[in-house]
């Protein structure tokens, strides 16, 4: 937190910072050297945050050398030095898809932005959005709906909700998925966080899909910031006549793909979302102790759930009884199976083997 606040970092530099320190220990050292204020000045927020992380199992506070950190997100040229969870943090490992756009689209952008949504979170992606209205909330809303996982990406402290009206939204979301933000606790909304807060959208997820947005829009932002960051970038085109459109089109022009269907997106992200699964897998083993490595190729756990499921549908929380394995875990290895295709994902939240 005091690496957050310290002037002497700038967001583009710390990492570079960090390799010249050698340690976080040392860094924060020399931050506290240049600026001996700072420790007494944060210690109300400290404070605040303790006391939020003791509140709830669900809250979280990630760091960049914590085990849990999103490695995608890693990868960006300046990822946050803070992410502060709620929810469950295990999602922000999982492929992701942003599903973004205008605050303001026609009818048929939010039943554009729902209908792909659905589909491409019953295609095993996680739903990633910034919680605004119009598409980012249609995006969110569809993904719940399907009984699937999202994460809203916000540009307050989590202690706070934007908009008012995407409270409750906001809560079934950290219920569901997870709600992050790297502002501290207490920060309210600014139009100048909502750009910084874009790039880790696009940089958690492996492609960008704007739904509908003008010429002017901050989705764009965030389209730019996936192009910078190595992601994809798709865009659904539009009538010439709806100014909604304009921005999609503009994309498109500048190189971004076409597409018409949530299958044009699924066909362009599954061998990125095979590579990101084979990583979670590899996390997942290496947080094994000795003792829990399988002597034969199969996966004790992954051979459990597969028996505990059956042919017939069933639902994650039945899957978590039988097996006594963590919510995590379940999810984690539902999602591998899913992307394997030894498994499918139905309406509701159901699961069952595909053989």
């Amino acid at each position: 937190m005091i690496l957050q606040a310290s002037t002497s970092l700038r967001r583009g530099n710390w990492k570079y910072l960090l390799e010249q320190a050698g340690s976080r220990q040392a860094l924060l050292e020399r931050c506290l050297q240049q600026e001996p204020l700072l420790g007494e000045t944060l210690k109300p927020l400290q404070e605040q945050t303790d006391d939020w992380l003791a509140t709830s199992t669900s809250h979280h506070l990630l760091t960049p050398d914590d085990p849990g950190y999103p490695e995608w997100l890693l990868r960006i040229p300046d990822p946050p030095m803070t992410l502060y969870v709620q929810g469950d943090p295990g999602w922000l490992w999982h492929p992701q898809v942003a599903v973004i756009g205008t605050r303001n689209p026609t009818r048929g952008g939010r039943e554009t932005a729902r209908d792909f949504a659905a589909t491409l979170a019953r295609g095993g992606l996680v739903i990633t959005s910034g919680l605004a209205l119009g598409v980012d909330g249609c995006a969110h809303e569809a993904a719940l709906a399907q009984g699937r996982p999202t994460i809203a990406v916000v540009a307050t402290g989590l202690d706070r909700c934007y908009p008012p009206r995407h409270r409750t939204l906001c809560q079934q979301i950290a219920e569901q998925g997870a709600v992050v933000s790297e502002f501290p606790l207490g920060t309210p909304p600014h139009r100048s966080r909502f750009p910084v807060r874009n790039r880790i959208i696009s940089g958690l997820s492996l492609g960008v899909l704007v739904v509908e947005a003008g010429l002017r829009s901050g989705t764009l932002v965030t389209a730019r910031h996936a192009l910078e960051q190595g992601r994809e970038v798709f865009a659904i085109p539009g009538s010439i006549h709806n100014p909604m459109a304009k921005g999609c089109h503009r994309l498109i022009k500048d190189g971004a793909k076409l597409v018409e269907t949530a299958e044009d997106v699924l066909q362009e992200l599954g061998e990125l979302a095979g590579e990101q699964a084979q990583g979670l897998r590899q996390a997942l083993e290496a947080e094994k102790t000795p003792t829990d490595v399988s002597p034969t190729a199969d996966d004790p756990e992954h051979a459990a759930l597969l028996q505990a499921m059956g042919h017939d549908p069933i639902g994650i929380d039945d899957l978590i009884r039988i097996t006594g394995l963590t919510a995590e875990a379940v999810s984690s290895m539902l999602l591998i199976m899913e992307l394997e295709g030894v498994v499918e994902s139905l309406q509701g939240g159901l699961y069952c083997r595909t053989r």
